[in-house]
């Protein structure tokens, strides 16, 4: 028999019906059909070489490349020449995330500062995101915790309240705002994360779910992705130890450089990577029709000794055939 690309997905999403649907306690489809989602990757890695992340991308047949603004410091003004040597690869800007890169405020919690904030997110979703034409989302991250650590309720809605200002302006350009809850930032637990939500406007605010962080948060990821399923724009599939499968507390340090996962972020697939259900949440945006990313979301960190990042990439992309049944490049 010759398998197509449409015949492998069609039989792979059965075979991921079998075992993954049945753990999310979903019913199996009675016909299988081509993923309605596709697959990119984070480009962090490549520091400001984004030439050869998309590269590296265009070898292994990725379809998307999630770079961040510190990734993209030469295209900042030029955003349509980085376009074109992505077209040119075959490969698409899935959105371009905050953080690095000149004059460009993070500060989420202080009322003296979030105008700039807003200003300068507003900004960069105008003049660098929305030329690419295609990039429906902006995820972002939050900035740092406030000076003692602990984030009130009160700092909560003053990220919600530059939240709105943000999303209120990209949703005019067709942007959905999507922040990213992420240890050692201002939101990182439950309470932080399930607060921001209720404070944020659904018209304006969405959700990148990070299966790793919301493990290393204390949250199970995909109860996460389900209680606020109408509002998610992206997910980010990164492994967590096995021992915090069911975690309920913040596991990583308060302070360090461990503070922001690193050192507990795991492959997919790799050793001690059991910390999250990949199949059970592969098996709910499948029934739930996501039309999203779903970004391999790989940092340093992550990289084995003898190996680079293009090599590690190549082994996430493996689990996701072999463990999951679906090749990033018929996506």
């Amino acid at each position: 028999m010759t398998f197509t690309r449409r015949h492998f997905i069609q039989t792979s999403t059965t075979a991921l019906g079998s075992v993954a649907v049945a753990a999310a306690g979903l019913s199996t489809p009675a016909v299988a059909k081509p993923l309605p989602f596709r697959y990119g990757f984070s480009a962090i890695s490549w520091g400001t070489n984004i030439e050869e992340a998309i590269k590296a991308g265009h070898r292994l047949g990725m379809p998307g490349i999630e770079p961040f603004r510190q990734n993209v410091v030469n295209y900042l003004d030029k955003p349509l020449a980085l376009k074109k040597l992505m077209d040119d690869a075959g490969i698409q800007m899935v959105t371009c995330s905050n953080g690095g890169g000149p004059d460009f405020s993070g500060n989420f919690y202080d009322k003296t500062k979030t105008a700039k904030t807003v200003k300068d997110h507003v900004k960069f979703a105008r003049e660098f995101i929305k030329p690419f034409g295609y990039c429906d989302h902006f995820k972002m991250n939050n900035g740092g915790r406030p000076p003692g650590y602990e984030v009130s309720d009160d700092q909560i809605r003053v990220c919600a309240d530059a939240l709105n200002a943000v999303g209120m302006e990209t949703i005019k350009l067709g942007i959905k705002l999507a922040p990213h809850p992420h240890v050692g930032s201002l939101i990182q637990t439950e309470h932080e994360t399930r607060k921001l939500m209720e404070l944020t406007d659904p018209r304006y605010v969405w959700l990148t779910a990070d299966t790793s962080h919301l493990t290393l948060g204390g949250m199970d990821p995909l109860q996460i992705i389900k209680d606020y399923w109408p509002r998610v724009a992206e997910i980010h599939y990164k492994g967590a130890p096995t021992n915090l499968r069911g975690n309920k507390k913040l596991a990583v340090p308060k302070s360090g450089p461990e503070a922001g996962g690193h050192g507990w972020f795991r492959n997919l697939g790799g050793p001690d990577s059991g910390g999250v259900d990949f199949p059970a949440i592969q098996a709910f945006l499948i029934q739930k029709d996501f039309k999203g990313w779903v970004v391999l979301d790989l940092d340093a960190s992550m990289v084995p000794e003898g190996m680079d990042m293009e090599q590690n990439l190549k082994g996430n992309i493996k689990y996701l055939v072999d463990v999951l049944h679906v090749d990033p490049k018929t996506v």
